[in-house]
């Protein structure tokens, strides 16, 4: 059933197999300047803007942006049992793996009266996307929210599409996630346009302000993280989110139900999913397929998922060994890497490219996704090989304090000249020598 690729009998240079792997097209650029009228149309007019774009786009025009703290209450109070369990279950893990993520401010003694230390301030605002397209994510919210707390974030606004058939606010599983977590600011607003609004501000219909944000995190469409390119800069945002990406590593000792299950699980979420097989055994290739073949009918979103695993990003990638399962795997730099392996842990410390890797058959993407306490929120198209996924250290910044005696400068004025002069920056060595002048 999936597209293959056989690369037994040779492994491709890492451009190579840049070109041959299984991906999702993600042209960014021209989704750039489908939305750089909608950012600059927010920047002219605000919220006035904001409303017609949702009219347009999520076909309702809220009341008010800013949801009623009354109504976030609300829909807690009305959240079934058995889903604010899971909730909790979630966020309770998730607290306990990034309180373990916070910096302590480390001060170096550089020299006798010289430090310097390197303070981990919190950004003062920031805003979190939940998306609201063919699924409703109260589980983003939880992992947008749970690291931002834990890095000290003083003010939170969680931003979710208006939606047409709940009366032009949010979807309530996102409305009683942000009260779980006691956020109080929610925005009823989606896409590019909750970008341009988080980093200008506006004022809401009522007349109260909606103070724009330092930094946007969270995933969403191609719009969204087009709108996020354009504003950065403006505003700080994480990594670049696009369609989501599920690899697995397996040898013959895999079991080809799970596999299969868990590359359905993926190309559950829309018909850009991309879903991957990496082996070493064509008897699994064969046996992942079949079993596909016979989960497929019994899922409810058979064609959007269907259509994912037909589509060009998606495939089984044959390989005559480990090492070059391993090779591939880094190349393709997946947002989530499962291996399904013998000794599945040594194999997996030795993957230098992924989002977040779940190792052996009890750790599925799933997991991951709700109550693991690891982030879901991360890189994808090959962002891995550079960027990590939200944590704590996303909300903090890092500042150099220097602290240095007289007798601590007097020793490099020599070397700070030096250096000044040979930069053709004599100012910056006369910015010191002026603090000496007149002393032996």
């Amino acid at each position: 059933m999936l597209r293959r690729v056989d690369l037994r009998d040779r492994l491709p240079s890492a451009v190579e197999l840049r070109a041959l792997l299984p991906r999702a097209e993600l042209d960014v650029d021209t989704a750039l300047e489908q939305v750089r009228p909608v950012v600059d149309a927010v920047r002219e007019r605000g919220v006035d803007a904001v409303l017609e774009f949702s009219n347009r786009f999520d076909h309702v025009r809220p009341a008010v942006i800013r949801v009623p703290k009354q109504t976030l209450r609300g829909a807690l109070d009305a959240l079934a049992g058995d889903v604010r369990a899971g909730l909790e279950t979630s966020v309770s893990r998730a607290r306990v793996v990034h309180a373990d993520q916070r910096r302590s401010d480390i001060t170096t003694q550089v020299v006798a009266g010289g430090t310097v230390t390197e303070r981990f301030v919190p950004v003062r605002r920031v805003g979190l996307y939940a998306p609201g397209g063919l699924a409703v994510y109260p589980s983003s919210v939880v992992m947008n929210v749970v690291p931002a707390q834990a890095a000290g974030v003083e003010q939170l606004v969680v931003c979710s599409p208006p939606q047409a058939e709940h009366g032009g606010l949010p979807h309530p599983l996102i409305l009683a996630a942000a009260a779980l977590l006691d956020v109080d600011e929610v925005w009823a607003v989606g896409g590019a346009q909750a970008v341009a609004l988080l980093a200008y501000g506006g004022t809401d219909t009522d007349g109260s302000p909606l103070e724009p944000v330092d930094l946007v995190t969270g995933p969403g469409n191609i719009y969204l993280t087009a709108a996020k390119r354009l504003l950065r800069g403006l505003v700080g945002t994480d990594t670049e989110a696009g369609p989501t990406e599920i690899a697995v590593l397996a040898d013959d000792s895999a079991d080809p139900v799970h596999v299969a299950a868990d590359l359905i699980s993926q190309a559950e979420h829309d018909t850009l999913a991309a879903s991957v097989l990496v082996t070493t055994s064509q008897q699994l290739a064969d046996a992942v397929d079949a079993a596909l073949a016979e989960q497929l009918p019994t899922t409810k979103h058979v064609e959007r998922i269907s259509e994912a695993l037909r589509g060009r990003q998606s495939g089984t990638v044959l390989v005559a060994d480990l090492d070059a399962g391993l090779a591939v795997v880094d190349a393709y730099a997946a947002e989530h890497l499962e291996i399904q392996t013998r000794d599945a842990r040594a194999v997996a410390d030795r993957v230098r490219n992924a989002g977040a890797i779940f190792v052996g058959p009890w750790a599925p993407v799933s997991l991951g996704d709700y109550c693991a306490g690891s982030n879901h929120v991360l890189p994808t198209g090959g962002c891995a090989r550079h960027s990590g996924g939200l944590s704590v250290q996303t909300f903090l910044r890092g500042i150099h304090v220097v602290d240095y005696s007289e007798q601590a400068l007097a020793d490099v004025v020599g070397d700070v000249v030096a250096l000044a002069t040979a930069e053709d920056l004599p100012a910056h060595g006369q910015a010191v020598t002026a603090r000496f002048r007149g002393t032996s």
